[in-house]
């Protein structure tokens, strides 16, 4: 450990020391808990049976009422506490401070782009915000935390390496253990209470299913499992050491994999690996397994902690092959993108790549670098590309969740160009996904596409400007999707209910996925004088209820593997239907009535054949 490290240590032990660190730790996972569970209740009764309609779920309230608040408010309150917990005591106060202000910001500024950008169609359910957003504010939270913290250890704008290695990589390993930690800890709880309630206290059993309990407990545990794993800061090194130690040699293996399979494609050619249709995420993927390992055994670089010859080869050879992968990245992404133009998930690959070709550049260097400048020290560039890659990373995160670079509304623009070029036909593009899957942007485009000059674009546009929600799940076919949803129904049956049809065609509720595959029938199950509805798919048969004004699946009959394989839906459209009475009678006790669910048993190949 270099003399700057050592003395960085020292201090982040002494104040790590501090009476005040723990107390300090608790009171920001109480406030924690406590946001995140108000945060919760407002939208609890949020979801699929309420339809998003606060008419039918009055205990929706404030911030619930306000997605692009909600989402705001969760991206904070759930990463910030986290920051704090992991920045106190090791980072100064005012500059703590600062740096959680300013991250609150961002993230408060994303979440509620994310989630004004969509449209009344696209809206997701809470907590409303895309799941790219969250994962990739968490990779830029932390990548930025670990550029500040050794900064302001070292009171510099920019840290010397080792010190960038040391927190970074130990603030892995401290959160994998905390998140086992906390793992483990409901594990435990969960055993506890099951042994209580075989003996007739169920105490702890309810306090589990409580909402405020679970959420309140989880930050206050987890806050303990960092406070301890900080304390014991020599054990998260030597957990650290050893996990780099074993993930070093790996390295062995990844390198020839990726060796032997650049060395076999000349051989193959390259349209297999196109043709998987995820080629792109796979070459991007070995490229990052490559980085990591490379990383592992380089580590922080000091002259006393050079891995052995063999991984300082493999590491020399693993950085050179980057290039070819990020080269095939490019090209696959150039083959994409000019066959079916600009998609939000090719657009953050492209800048997955970009990321992949800053390290690949500054890998490639400091593996070559000795071939023109003899005695120059071992893959020292390799330094340097991490810490500015890092910043690029950070970057283009937040511009591609900002509007500076939103990748739907770039996808949008790019579809519609390709549209009013030539370079797809009216009948082939795809207008649903303007109108149902892009946001504001694809709205706006698909509203000024029902104007074009182009008579063909435009009246396609307007038809789909008119399809109502309840068809977004249709075809993707423009012609086809025009087409509603028809469930057939057996011989001599009445025509299924209009609310009904509109239901399924809506995809409020799975009626029916395959439509040639379904067939119905209308019966009075429970002799209410109500007709229930039978859907038979291919692999089940749900049964419908209509209970006010709404239809609602009360459950389905379940058969053997034997009967699904046959196809559940020609079953019943081509054989006798009877509803017998279930020969074993339901249960009631005084907690609740407990249903029979017989076993349905194939016949043996022995009896099939006597018959």
């Amino acid at each position: 450990m270099t003399e700057a490290t050592e003395s960085m240590g020292r201090d982040n032990l002494g104040r790590a020391a501090g009476p005040l660190l723990f107390p300090i730790r608790l009171v920001v996972a109480v406030v924690q808990g406590v946001a995140l569970w108000w945060q919760h209740q407002s939208v609890s009764a949020l979801g699929w049976l309420c339809d998003n309609d606060t008419a039918l779920c009055p205990s929706v309230s404030w911030p619930g009422t306000v997605p692009e608040l909600f989402a705001s408010l969760v991206l904070v309150f759930f990463f910030v506490p986290i920051l704090l917990l992991a920045g106190v005591g090791r980072m100064r106060p005012r500059t703590l401070v600062i740096w959680a202000i300013a991250a609150a910001a961002v993230l408060a500024l994303l979440g509620w782009h994310d989630v004004a950008r969509q449209s009344a169609e696209t809206l997701r359910s809470p907590p409303f915000f895309s799941g790219p957003l969250f994962f990739f504010s968490a990779a830029a939270l932390f990548i930025t935390h670990h550029l500040i913290l050794p900064a302001d250890a070292e009171r510099r704008w920019i840290a010397p390496f080792p010190a960038y290695f040391d927190t970074a990589w130990k603030a892995g390993v401290q959160l994998a253990l905390s998140i086992g930690f906390t793992g483990a800890f409901w594990l435990l709880l969960h055993l506890g209470a099951a042994l209580f309630k075989v003996i007739g206290l169920s105490f702890l059993d309810m306090l589990i299913g409580k909402d405020w309990f679970c959420i309140l407990l989880t930050c206050l545990v987890f806050a303990i499992a960092v406070h301890l794993t900080d304390v014991r800061d020599g054990l998260i090194r030597g957990v650290r050491t050893v996990v780099l130690m074993l993930l070093s040699w790996l390295l062995l293996v990844m390198t020839v994999l990726v060796a032997g399979f650049l060395f076999a494609l000349p051989f193959t050619g390259v349209s297999g690996l196109w043709d998987t249709g995820n080629g792109t995420s796979l070459v991007l993927a070995a490229a990052a397994a490559l980085i990591i390992l490379i990383n592992t055994a380089y580590q922080d670089g000091r002259p006393d902690n050079l891995p052995p010859r063999v991984l300082q080869v493999a590491v020399r050879i693993a950085a050179v092959l980057i290039t070819p992968l990020i080269v095939l990245a490019f090209w696959g992404l150039a083959l994409r993108i000019g066959q079916h133009g600009l998609t939000p998930d090719r657009i953050i690959a492209l800048a997955c790549a970009v990321v992949g070709l800053s390290y690949a550049f500054g890998y490639g260097v400091a593996a070559l670098r000795p071939f023109w400048r003899r005695g120059s020290a071992w893959m020292a560039p390799l330094e340097r590309a991490n810490v500015w890659t890092a910043v690029l990373a950070v970057g283009l995160i937040l511009a591609l969740f900002s509007p500076l670079a939103d990748p739907t509304r770039l996808s949008v623009a790019n579809q519609v160009a390709r549209l009013e070029r030539g370079a797809i036909l009216p009948n082939r593009f795809d207008y649903r996904y303007l109108h149902f899957e892009s946001g504001k942007a694809g709205v706006k485009a698909l509203t000024e596409l029902s104007t074009s000059s182009h008579q063909a674009i435009s009246g396609l546009a307007k038809a789909e400007l008119n399809r109502p929600l309840s068809s977004r799940y249709l075809s993707d076919d423009p012609q086809l999707s025009q087409e509603p949803i028809t469930i057939d129904v057996i011989k001599g049956q009445p025509p299924l209910p209009p609310d009904f049809l509109e239901k399924a065609n809506g995809g409020d509720y799975p009626a029916c996925y395959e439509p040639r595959f379904c067939v119905a029938t209308q019966r009075d199950l429970d002799g209410d004088g109500d007709l229930e509805i039978i859907v038979a798919m291919r692999y089940s048969i749900p049964v419908y209820s209509k209970i006010g004004n709404r239809w609602v699946k009360i459950g389905e009959y379940v058969g053997a593997g034997c009967l699904r394989e046959a196809g559940m839906s020609e079953v019943l459209r081509g054989g006798r239907t009877e509803f017998t009475p279930s020969p074993i009678p339901d249960l009631q006790l005084e907690l609740g009535k407990f249903t029979f669910r017989p076993q349905t048993v194939c016949p043996s190949p022995t009896a099939a054949a006597a018959d």
